[in-house]
């Protein structure tokens, strides 16, 4: 596992950047040396503000990609939203056309908006079993095999992909439970470990994905990690703090006010700098700043303000 210390990426979502200021933060993080972009990827609306843009996760990435240099480009992948074949076809022409440039990364995660938009509700086992078999037909399509598969959610007869990606596809998968760990154990490249850096929180999930990893024959330290962490460069105020965290992380209910208190890099430059470089020395993470829900003039600061490389 590569030592990320010095190094560092940066995640926006919500939807608060408009496309124009979203291009101007990519140009900016990737001349600051950040090695990774993260920006809202396969969601249908989030919130409930319908007049802000909601920019299509796998256009913007590609667009990203063709007006930016060097940063690697991300944003997530539900496969409920996708068919195996298409995506694999769509990742291999990405990677065509700008080598190492797309992150491909992917799991499971649904909004209750979904069904307006016609996707299927499917429950999380089943959410889980498609991400898997999906995975599976893609590694053998971008290994240039006719794919036949009849899995409980990906059919296929004789489906082939063009290209054939020069090298493998380094796949990023996020999840901190068992089931989900054990895709990842037979799956990723990258473990996106899902968790604020709450060391005990991370040591269990630590703990399961070796589990899964040993029942694969597999050494978790192969598996490179990141973790976004919520960072805010500016005066804390724990109560207003705490409350954005939770507005803005839904997924993390069962955090008490303690362990988020603990878990967010709140303050001066000088202090989020040393605080994500020790979170990734700690949990042997690539820290990702997540600015998420901010606006244009705070990420810009923040960007400028945390160096990179």
């Amino acid at each position: 596992m590569s030592d990320h210390a010095e190094k560092i990426g940066i995640a926006l979502a919500w939807h608060t950047l408009c496309w124009e200021e979203l291009l101007e933060i990519t140009r900016l993080a990737s001349r600051r040396g950040y090695e990774v972009l993260y920006h809202d990827g396969d969601v249908t609306m989030l919130g409930s503000d319908s007049q802000r843009d909601v920019l299509h996760g796998w256009t913007t990435s590609n667009a990203l990609i063709a007006r930016s240099e060097r940063i690697q480009i991300a944003s997530i992948r539900l496969v409920q939203h996708w068919n195996a074949p298409h995506l694999a076809q769509a990742i291999a022409t990405a990677e065509r056309i700008a080598p190492g440039r797309l992150g491909v990364f992917a799991s499971i995660g649904e909004r209750p908006e979904d069904p307006a938009f016609g996707i299927p509700h499917l429950r999380t086992g089943e959410r889980i079993q498609l991400l898997e078999e999906s995975l599976d037909a893609m590694r053998a399509l971008w290994r240039g095999e006719e794919v036949t598969r009849e899995g409980t959610y990906v059919r296929l007869r004789g489906a082939r992909v063009r290209p054939i990606p020069p090298r493998p596809i380094s796949i990023e998968l996020a999840g901190r439970r068992p089931r989900l760990l054990r895709v990842i154990a037979r799956h990723a490249d990258v473990w996106n470990v899902n968790w604020p850096p709450i060391p005990a929180r991370v040591a269990e999930a630590e703990r399961n994905l070796a589990a899964a990893c040993k029942e694969v024959g597999r050494d978790p330290d192969e598996l490179e990690r990141r973790m976004w962490i919520f960072t805010r460069v500016r005066e804390p105020d724990p109560a207003a703090d705490r409350a954005e965290f939770r507005r803005l992380n839904p997924w993390f209910p069962e955090l008490s006010d303690d362990e988020v208190d603990a878990s967010m890099v709140v303050g001066s430059p000088a202090f989020c700098t040393q605080r994500l470089s020790e979170i990734a020395r700690s949990l042997r993470v690539l820290p990702i700043m997540d600015l998420s829900g901010t606006d244009f003039t705070t990420v810009q600061a923040a960007v400028e303000a945390i160096p990179a490389g």
